[in-house]
């Protein structure tokens, strides 16, 4: 399925995988943990385990959360093995281990790393979050005859464009899943497109993701408290600080009374952030620096708010009162919007949002978002609700009515999920 030249690439890419992962392990120590594992070798001892779920990174993570929680209330004896590909999808997944669990790197996608993956654990469904599509996966899924389904499928135009160019490796592993769970109408039809045979339409369980009640509280408290509003940049990715900072000083509108949050996407940029904002004659107020979240909130009057941990996003969009969407100012597809919806917060998003297409429409459309085209009218939407605040009060209740009302998901995605696991694994 994958093919000879597939195979030849993903060996030879072998070296700059472990190059990288020691570069980012000089931040993040986690990343030269059990490195082997990604080659397919364990400290762990073979044992066979029920059911395999894997997502990359934090986002899918999170949103597996609650559904692991629900399976394994329905399926308490079954084991799971767990794989990710980061440093925050390892932190999230690590909340939901439980004994007889394990939480391992994912397998390289090569014929000799996923085979020893699948010998060592020997799962018997797998469940792949979002996007995760690799073809050694499929094959050697379908010569074990495990059952391969993708949860909370999505699927852009750009994606599926990139599929159709390279269909000879694509199409044999999207025909190869047992059944797609696509978050959307259209994120079906392009899944079918590709090759998937059986594709049902569950919904976004990022609708259904738990927002932390504690972080969220805090994060109230405080915005209650401050003498100014607090305008937050969320998830932003390279170059958009960057590109921030430039219209901030060439804005030549009425000053923007207002305390600016930065919290990037990947952890490790924070020094490199921090960095950045000291250079512009900015005092840049750390997290991290605080001996705790309400010590570092209640510290920071002045300068701007640095983001750098992981695991306090409730706390970050909980003090804010409204948010500038990151990964959405440069053409890098946006980020989930919906957890920042769910905590009351309304966006203005940047011009690409192809990633995440239609939760962004739809949150357009009912008034939890607004789209701009650049940072400029990005500030000059920050202006305009500065003066508004009936508006922006409005706008805040849009946001939680558009995250609440495309909740289910979880309760479809579980359905199906049983409903395979009775078909195609439970023995009579």
């Amino acid at each position: 399925m994958s093919g000879p030249i597939y195979n030849l690439m993903m060996r030879t890419l072998k070296p700059w995988v472990v190059r990288k992962l020691a570069r980012r392990a000089v931040q993040e120590p986690i990343y030269g943990q059990q490195v082997s594992e990604r080659w397919g070798h364990y400290e762990h001892p073979a044992q066979a385990m029920d059911i395999w779920l894997h997502a990359v990174s934090l986002g899918e993570a999170r949103a597996a959360r609650a559904l692991v929680r629900r399976l394994k209330q329905q399926l308490p004896q079954a084991r799971w093995v767990f794989t990710t590909g980061t440093a925050t999808g390892h932190a999230e997944l690590a909340s939901v281990v439980q004994p007889g669990d394990v939480l391992v790197w994912q397998p390289w996608d090569t014929p000799e790393a996923v085979n020893a993956f699948f010998q060592h654990f020997q799962p018997r469904l797998g469940l792949v979050m979002e996007t995760e599509i690799w073809p050694n996966w499929v094959a050697q899924a379908q010569r074990r005859q495990l059952p391969l389904v993708v949860i909370n499928g999505r699927l852009s135009a750009r994606s599926l464009d990139k599929a159709r160019r390279l269909s000879f490796w694509s199409r044999p592993a999207y025909s190869g899943l047992t059944r797609v769970l696509a978050q959307t109408a259209d994120d079906a039809q392009r899944f079918r497109a590709a090759g998937v045979g059986d594709v049902v339409v569950t919904g976004n369980l990022k609708f259904d993701a738990e927002v932390n009640p504690s972080q969220w509280a805090l994060g109230q408290a405080v915005r209650a408290q401050r003498q100014r509003p607090v305008v937050m940049l969320a998830s932003t990715r390279e170059g958009e600080e960057q590109a921030w900072l430039q219209a901030l000083r060439e804005w030549d509108g009425p000053a923007l009374a207002v305390h600016w949050l930065v919290v990037p996407r990947h952890p490790q940029r924070f020094d490199e952030v921090a960095r950045l904002i000291e250079s512009q004659g900015l005092h840049c107020h750390r997290r991290s620096a605080a001996p705790s979240a309400q010590a570092w909130a209640e510290g920071w009057n002045s300068g701007v708010g640095l983001g750098d941990s992981l695991g306090e996003m409730a706390m970050y969009y909980g003090q804010a009162d409204w948010a500038l969407l990151g990964g959405s100012f440069e053409p890098l597809g946006g980020q989930n919007l919906i957890e920042a919806c769910a905590c009351e917060c309304p966006l203005l998003v940047g011009p690409h949002t192809f990633n995440f297409a239609q939760a962004t429409e739809w949150a357009i459309a009912a008034g939890a978002a607004e789209r701009v085209l650049d940072w400029r009218q990005a500030l000059a939407r920050t202006q305009q609700w500065l003066a508004d605040s009936n508006g922006l009060a409005q706008r805040r209740a849009q946001a939680l009515a558009f995250a609440q009302a495309h909740q289910g998901a979880l309760a479809a995605t579980s359905d199906a999920v049983m409903a395979l696991w009775a078909e195609r694994v439970a023995k009579p």
